[in-house]
């Protein structure tokens, strides 16, 4: 039996989501992660396959396999499956969802203002472009 494949969906145009998904392909030696934009034919694709809104990019979205996780339970799924000592914080998914979502969505409301915003999408390297969907 095969792993459920990890893909990321996240707002393309977001300096502090394109910092993520460095972060992760960082710490994915093991390449056990996908990404796609939210705003992508693919991310657009999955989140109606999941009937999730197609509009809403303030949501990180974690879908694997038939099963998908938003804001910070997405977040922790992530650093679970990325090992190490990052699987310490999923600890944190003790804390129930609203208590953890209230500081998720402060954070996503203000990205833009904070982290700044791109353009476009953000172009992966040649090394990694079958890491993304389009």
């Amino acid at each position: 039996m095969t792993e459920p494949q990890n893909i990321l969906l996240f707002d393309g145009v977001c300096n502090l989501c394109n910092g993520v998904v460095q972060f992760t392909i960082k710490n994915d030696p093991k390449g056990k992660f996908k990404f796609a934009a939210l705003q992508s034919e693919a991310g657009q694709s999955l989140l109606r396959k999941f009937n999730l809104p197609k509009e809403d990019f303030d949501s990180f979205v974690l879908v694997q396999g038939d099963r998908f996780y938003l804001r910070s339970t997405a977040g922790l799924h992530v650093l679970k499956e990325l090992g190490g000592l990052w699987k310490i914080f999923y600890i944190l998914i003790l804390f129930p969802p609203f208590l953890r979502d209230f500081v998720y969505t402060l954070v996503a409301k203000s990205r833009y203002r904070l982290f700044g915003r791109t353009e476009a999408c953000m172009m992966p390297t040649p090394e990694l472009r079958s890491r993304f969907l389009n």
